[in-house]
């Protein structure tokens, strides 16, 4: 679901590049990414944009696509995702995007010229003006669209072109695929600083088998999108919330195969005790913030042995909190 700001105005279906628009669109500013995570780096991008729009009386817009075209062009490795497409047009309108093209990304877009990406997508579907992207931006078949053939494809067809410089962060350059990394191990603090916000999965509340209830730490059990990237096994402190309310409740979060009650080829399950909470969240949209991993999976023998150890966990995740804020 889309916010009422923010617009799918077009999506490419198996290919066709026939556009289905909610207005009229007037002379644009455009960037074109996948844009997974909506990190600082690309937040610079889009900032810039943004800017540049406004002062050239441009409607600022995001061409995306979707699936991540590496799911196209990898079929055998395919990244795990920071953001659902939703999650991502969200984070894309707080920005401040006029409207937001996604483009579905098959065989026969990966095949696609970027020539023609250009004409028919940039500058006959969306008037562009204005194209800002990123200093290593590639596109095309085979990527062999860059920023040196978006300015000599500009020069001829009416629109400039501002290449934004990578950011650096904490020694490195900021990329989805390096916060992927940092979330697979287990590094959320890292990931934040480039993320710019806490990492958070979503997901409904299912049934468990009832056991933190029993041991006096009632879990909602998360069921996420498999395509979406997970921490690292181990136990987190971090936030929860319902998708729209506004509060957040501290949590003590646990992703692993429960190895104190199934063996280590159990599945893996993300549950989040929410302190303080008292209701019901089956069926419900929850939000699971995460702040820093405070232990790996441990198998307790006896479950004193682990209600003691949750106790600290809790106890851990508060203090984690109060030091971070929200």
């Amino acid at each position: 679901m889309l916010t009422s700001s923010l617009r799918c105005i077009a999506r490419g279906e198996r290919s066709e590049l026939a556009w289905s628009r909610t207005h009229a669109l007037g002379p644009t500013g455009v960037s074109v990414g996948v844009f997974d995570g909506v990190h600082v780096g690309h937040r610079e991008v889009i900032g810039q944009l943004i800017r540049a729009s406004r002062e050239g009386t441009l409607e600022p817009v995001v061409v995306t696509f979707d699936p991540h075209p590496a799911v196209v062009l990898r079929p055998e490795n395919p990244p795990r995702l920071l953001f659902s497409l939703d999650r991502k047009l969200r984070a894309l309108g707080a920005l401040g995007v006029s409207e937001v093209v996604v483009v579905h990304f098959d065989q026969a877009m990966a095949e696609l010229e970027a020539e023609r990406f250009v004409e028919e997508v940039l500058v006959d579907g969306l008037k562009a003006r204005l194209v800002v992207v990123g200093c290593n931006f590639h596109f095309g078949r085979g990527r062999r669209g860059n920023v040196e053939l978006l300015k000599q494809m500009g020069g001829e067809l009416g629109f400039d072109v501002a290449a934004v410089e990578v950011v650096q962060a904490d020694g490195g350059t900021v990329s989805s695929s390096r916060i992927r990394q940092l979330i697979a191990a287990g590094s959320v603090g890292e990931a934040r600083a480039l993320l710019g916000d806490w990492f958070c999965l979503e997901g409904v509340v299912t049934t468990g088998d009832g056991r933190g209830k029993l041991l006096g730490f009632p879990t909602a059990n998360l069921l996420v999108d498999p395509r979406i990237s997970v921490p690292k096994e181990g136990v987190y402190a971090g936030w929860a919330s319902v998708y729209g309310d506004p509060s957040r409740w501290p949590a003590a979060i646990s992703i692993g195969s429960r190895p104190s009650f199934y063996s280590e080829a159990a599945p893996i399950v993300i549950e989040a005790h929410l302190v303080g909470f008292e209701g019901d969240l089956y069926g419900k949209r929850l939000e699971v913030f995460f702040v820093q991993r405070l232990r790996g999976q441990e198998a307790y023998l006896a479950p004193e042995e682990l209600v003691e150890q949750m106790k600290l966990d809790v106890a851990e995740s508060l203090s984690v909190l109060a030091q971070h804020g929200s």
